[in-house]
């Protein structure tokens, strides 16, 4: 949700070089987001997102205002919206750049690597915990988040779409009709691999692969197989 137009308009700094009241105002809303936002995440990763109400959420976020979840995002929808952008504006930057690095390869690895590594380099600089990847794994089951998943996904990630135009270049074999198959298949083991180590660290049990890094070798290892399998004749 953009602030209103008060909230966007510039008052002249006072004498002592004061922050400006619009600024303040902006900014303190937007750290109210992202405490939500982060709240939410947390909720739903914990509990499910259709176990928790929005008043559950705007009370851990410690806002004095029940529908303050409402009143930052409107919809469930929209804070779920809100989610999935947040968490691909952080991992642009970084596949922009790997873009950058493989520029007119054909060499599906390369490409495979530009989707995931930025993914789980993300949740390797976050840190313990996170929750993000747990939250994707319900909304890959529901048809409705699940639309809300993969449109916001490539909506907000140009990088994403450019990788995927990149994979499909190396790929020319592939029937069309086949493409989205493999999306689904490609983004589902994304998420749900992500999800069992960032499940498996919260719960502090073993974890397959030592680190994010080496979890993503892996995966990739697994995504090579399943865009180069063959393609049986209909």
């Amino acid at each position: 949700m953009t602030s209103n137009l008060r909230d966007s308009q510039d008052t002249p700094t006072g004498t002592g070089g004061t922050a400006r009241p619009a600024t303040r105002r902006s900014s303190k809303k937007e750290a109210t987001r992202e405490l939500i936002l982060d709240t939410a995440e947390r909720l739903f990763a914990e509990h499910g997102i259709y176990a928790v109400s929005n008043r559950q959420i705007a009370e851990a976020a410690g806002q004095g205002n029940t529908a303050a979840v409402g009143y930052h995002f409107g919809s469930r929808a929209d804070l779920i919206e809100a989610m999935v952008s947040r968490f691909h504006n952080s991992v642009e930057p970084a596949r922009e750049a790997m873009l950058a690095q493989i520029a007119g390869s054909l060499n599906v690895r390369d490409w495979l690597d530009c989707q995931v590594r930025p993914i789980t380099d993300r949740f390797d600089e976050i840190g313990t915990p996170t929750w993000f990847a747990r939250v994707g794994t319900q909304m890959m089951t529901d048809p409705e988040l699940r639309d809300i998943l993969m449109e916001s996904s490539f909506a907000q990630s140009p990088s994403l779409r450019a990788s995927m135009d990149g994979l499909l270049k190396c790929l020319p074999f592939l029937p069309v009709q086949v493409q989205p198959e493999r999306v689904d298949c490609s983004m589902f083991l994304i998420i749900q691999m992500c999800a069992q180590r960032e499940r498996a660290i919260a719960n502090g049990e073993p974890t397959i692969r030592a680190s994010w890094s080496e979890m993503a070798t892996g995966l990739v290892d697994m995504l090579v197989g399943v865009w180069t399998a063959p393609v049986t004749p209909v």
